[in-house]
């Protein structure tokens, strides 16, 4: 029997086993981070017991639990309750640069997106995938079985950045799509209006979505390391400008520090988190940081 490799493309197949070995490489390193930190697992709060079923971790058997029944039972954390997640990747053009570093906005968020999958997955939570532009272009339905893992990597492999970016569009286009309340783990770099951006939050949120918003730049768009007179060019338009990069340092820097303020004001006022991130930050350390902040809120 052929396995599902064997039917893609060479490439994709190379680029999918190196986005396996990255998921679990991210989540071994978080998972190695939670040692010395106050999560135990991805899952943290305890809420009650159930049978012991197989295929569950023998490791969370409550062996005190047992010796006064002779029954198996497992503690049973808030993230079981069946939450199901969606992982919304941002696919524009401007995803696909990197200015400087070896790793693109793109594969920043693909990798990061694989890796929660992964331990959505490993904690039998169903997860799905939509791939947007202005619009959605690709979708998996959410599931838990870990052969849908593989499904995962492969869409998220395939996808090439292009397009023009309308993250409000695309996340309307999806709350009409969402029939129960789920997790939706949003990654981009947000290009475009933020005000559409945020109404079309609201509207997740408004619906009883929990909303994860990952914004991610390139290490040079935060950091700015420009000199003298340089060339930048609109990714996603192809205009191109000449600027002196040291009089529009601080009008820059000013703008977006206002730009990711707005964010965060708005996201703690509605109940979303925002998560800022830049492609020189470790995976695994930006998982574990977020998570860990993340679990000390609830």
């Amino acid at each position: 029997m052929r396995n599902g490799e064997s039917y893609l493309d060479p490439k994709v197949a190379r680029t999918v086993k190196r986005l396996d070995l990255k998921a679990r490489f991210i989540v071994k390193g978080f998972m190695h981070g939670l040692h010395a930190s106050p999560l135990q697992g991805f899952s943290v709060e305890f809420s009650e017991h159930r049978k012991y079923e197989r295929g569950d971790d023998p490791k969370d058997i409550d062996w005190r639990l047992f010796a006064r029944t002779d029954k198996y039972y497992v503690r049973k954390y808030e993230a079981e309750t069946n939450m199901t997640g969606w992982l919304v990747v941002d696919s524009s053009a401007s995803m696909g640069k990197s200015i400087g570093g070896e790793t693109s906005k793109f594969e920043y968020a693909i990798s990061l997106a694989a890796a929660l999958s992964y331990l959505m997955i490993g904690r039998q939570d169903p997860v799905g995938l939509i791939a947007f532009d202005e619009k959605i272009r690709r979708s998996l339905p959410p599931k838990s079985k870990r052969s849908h893992f593989a499904s995962i990597l492969s869409t998220l492999s395939n996808l090439e950045p292009s397009g023009t970016t309308d993250v409000a569009a695309a996340l309307t286009q999806l709350a009409g799509m969402l029939k129960r309340a789920s997790l939706t783990m949003i990654f981009s770099d947000l290009l475009g209006d933020p005000e559409a951006t945020l109404r079309a939050i609201y509207r997740l949120r408004h619906a009883g979505h929990d909303v994860i918003l990952f914004h991610i730049l390139d290490e040079a768009e935060v950091k700015f390391p420009f000199r003298g007179d340089v060339e930048l060019e609109d990714p996603e338009t192809g205009e191109r400008i000449v600027v002196d990069a040291d009089s529009i340092r601080g009008d820059y820097e000013a703008a977006l520090e206002e730009f990711r303020e707005r964010f965060r004001r708005e996201a703690s006022n509605s109940k979303f988190d925002f998560v800022e991130l830049d492609t020189s930050v470790p995976f695994d350390k930006a998982l574990l940081e977020y998570l860990t902040a993340r679990a000390q809120r609830r």
